[in-house]
């Protein structure tokens, strides 16, 4: 059974940086999309970005486009999110989801596939 655990998070200025990762247990992601979702407290989960099983396309949402990089490393079975130019709205619970990709390709608001969540970490954006 594969599990995924996020850590990385944290309190941070705005303006500044974090990195989350996603590391799975159980099972390999090669084959897998992996996503990033965040829920801030009182507002519905919203799709953050996306990376493709072979690493070939990402997809972001428009709040965190050019803000934040998605990466992965089928060697080490993990993903990452890089976070820069933090702001107070991006202040939430992240979560890293996964799920079989068919078709190299994914969208970050998508959820159909995704089969497997991470328990969430939070980020807090705060001066």
């Amino acid at each position: 059974q594969l599990q995924l655990v996020e850590s990385g998070g944290g309190l941070v200025q705005p303006g500044g940086s974090l990195r989350l990762s996603c590391t799975a247990s159980g099972s390999s992601l090669k084959y897998n999309v992996i996503s990033w979702f965040r829920q801030a407290p009182g507002k519905e989960r919203e799709g953050v970005s996306c990376i493709s099983r072979t690493g070939s396309r990402t997809n972001y949402a428009d709040a965190v486009k050019g803000r934040f990089t998605i990466s992965r490393d089928n060697s080490k079975n993990t993903g990452y999110l890089q976070m820069d130019s933090l702001k107070p709205e991006d202040t939430a619970v992240y979560y890293c989801a996964t799920g079989l990709d068919s078709y190299d390709s994914c969208s970050a608001s998508q959820d159909r596939v995704l089969e497997q969540w991470g328990q969430g970490t939070l980020v807090t954006v705060s001066a």
